[in-house]
């Protein structure tokens, strides 16, 4: 970290004049071991944060602007506190114009700040680059202004940026994890109660790998949204359908609801509710199976959900599947599936401790046969959630 907050000081110094005073927050990204597409739906999710990570230096400039420098794309940006973002200009610019119209809109008063943010997530990688930027973001902001602000606010906040400002409808899982995330654990979220339970996670016997396919489809970002309005579609139609049930989200139906709804429904809104209502069921599954340190039945679970994002919500894509089906042939491996958004990104794969060295040698190599590309491959372990290192003088 020394080395990094240097680099960060350094180039905070080459833009702005002085690093005198300069505060830090950090970030993490996440992976989802399991819960996917659930979040949006008021469902459950299982993800850890993760190292990789975001870390913004920053410093008040007595103005109503906001200077900020990307060290990973090499870009700067500027805009006013006063003005509603435009939605121009790279697109990570507006993540953190986002993060502070949120904060506003929410009657947090801001100051202008100067920034350099450094970022060791992925991006477009399903590791949630853009929560540890927003959720960086939202800490070096407040904190600049010598303002607190409660944690599962700030989430909600930075959800809202993400959803009104990004154009990105998400739901509240990976912003909700970057703040609350925990070492040695993974973190069950109810998305509808905001509320957590931080569930043990050992990896003396079993450790989680995460391998990026190097693929980002652009198309990632309209298919998402697609598959949220078929949700609520599924929403309105069951509610008619189970006359007399409430259902206000999918995270209202059952397993046993899915039989009625399957010759009421169109194939694809089925297909879709039928994906979310088993998931639900799978990620509190797991979480049993995580306390017992089941890791098969564990793994199991994984690999159902690989299958039903790839078959019922079709957000997997052929380099996914090749990942996934690679790693099931693997010695020592319980599980692996799909995670993030899709359309691209990672996979995670539990496996045995004594066989991780030669699943990642055989995944890169296999992969790379199958299709031409060179993944990047990290063991990952629960990390601690996001912090502010030092505030800003």
């Amino acid at each position: 970290m020394l080395d990094r907050e240097n680099a960060i000081r350094l180039k905070f110094r080459e833009l702005y004049g002085s690093d005198q005073g300069l505060g830090l927050t950090r970030a993490p990204g996440r992976v989802n071991i399991i819960g996917e597409h659930t979040d949006y739906n008021q469902g459950y999710v299982l993800p850890i944060a993760i190292a990789q990570d975001t870390v913004v230096g920053f410093k008040p400039n007595g103005s109503r602007r906001v200077n900020v420098h990307s060290m990973t794309m090499e870009e700067s940006a500027s805009f006013s506190l006063d003005e509603t973002p435009s939605g121009e200009g790279p697109r990570w610019v507006r993540y953190v114009a986002g993060v502070a119209a949120a904060l506003q809109d929410a009657r947090i008063e801001l100051a202008g700040i100067d920034m350099v943010i450094h970022s060791t997530v992925p991006v477009g990688g399903g590791l949630s680059s853009s929560a540890a930027l927003e959720v960086s973001c939202a800490l070096a902001f407040p904190s600049a202004a010598g303002v607190d602000v409660e944690r599962k606010k700030l989430a909600l906040i930075c959800q809202d940026a993400e959803n009104k400002y990004a154009g990105m409808r998400c739901g509240v899982m990976d912003q909700y994890v970057a703040l609350f995330g925990r070492e040695g654990a993974a973190v069950k979220l109810d998305c509808r109660s905001l509320e957590h339970e931080l569930v043990p996670l050992s990896t003396e016997t079993a450790k989680f790998v995460v391998c990026d396919t190097s693929i980002r489809h652009e198309l990632a970002s309209s298919e998402y949204n697609k598959r949220r309005q078929t949700c609520e579609r599924g929403v309105q139609e069951a509610s008619r359908i189970l006359s007399g049930e409430s259902v206000n989200a999918l995270r209202d139906l059952e397993p046993g609801d899915l039989s009625g709804l399957e010759t009421e429904l169109d194939p694809v809104t089925f297909k879709r509710v039928r994906h979310v209502v088993t998931e639900n069921a799978r990620v509190l599954e797991a979480a049993r199976a995580m306390k017992a340190e089941n890791y098969i039945a564990l793994g199991v679970l994984m690999d159902a959900s690989h299958e039903s994002l790839r078959d019922d919500y079709e957000v997997s894509c052929p380099e996914l599947d090749a990942m996934v089906e690679i790693a099931w042939s693997q010695p020592g491996v319980y599980g692996s599936r799909m995670t993030g958004g899709g359309f691209g990104g990672c996979t995670i794969t539990l496996v045995s401790s004594d066989h991780v060295d030669s699943l990642c040698k055989n995944v890169a190599l296999s992969y790379r046969e199958r299709t031409g590309n060179v993944p990047s491959i990290y063991v990952c372990a629960p990390e601690k959630g996001a912090e502010v290192i030092s505030p800003a003088f």
